[in-house]
């Protein structure tokens, strides 16, 4: 958390199976960190949550991997008075109520502003399919508000 109470959110998806240490070395000092699908690997899961507190979704190469009974095919919560949804597909996020939705499944990140917040894919750190190359995003957030969105170039 900085000096100004703000706390870091970063968010990763399409991993399938390998965090880079560049990936690794961004992470570090995250509030939360994001998962939209496609992790493909326990082990990694188990790693991530090691950095810092994980929310995490199923993606479609998921259902044969056992993440425990809290990672489904879609989240929603709230944290520091914002309201989080999760899919790895887009379509399966909800139009409106949310402040933050977050997906994955494109391998190309993308920060949209909707009517009630933002719309984020952070990309992929392991295959990117845009010319950004490897990609994450970080949200900064302090009570309620966003005070910033990026994605970051690995």
């Amino acid at each position: 958390m900085g000096s100004d109470g703000a706390k870091r959110i970063d968010i990763i998806s399409d991993t399938h199976g390998r965090l880079s240490d560049r990936l690794l070395a961004q992470l570090e000092g995250a509030d939360l960190i994001l998962h939209a699908g496609d992790l493909t690997s326990e082990a990694d899961y188990f790693e991530l949550a090691t950095i810092a507190p994980l929310k995490a979704v199923l993606g479609n190469n998921d259902f044969f991997y056992d993440y425990g009974s809290d990672v489904r095919r879609q989240a929603t919560f709230e944290y520091e008075g914002l309201r989080f949804a999760m899919a790895h597909y887009r379509e399966d996020l909800p139009e409106r109520g949310v402040d933050v939705a977050v997906c994955g499944h494109t391998h190309k990140p993308v920060i949209v502003p909707r009517s009630t917040g933002l719309l984020i894919n952070p990309g992929s750190p392991t295959y990117p399919r845009s010319m950004r190359g490897a990609t994450m995003a970080r949200l900064q957030v302090r009570a309620g508000q966003i005070l910033g969105a990026e994605i970051v170039e690995l």
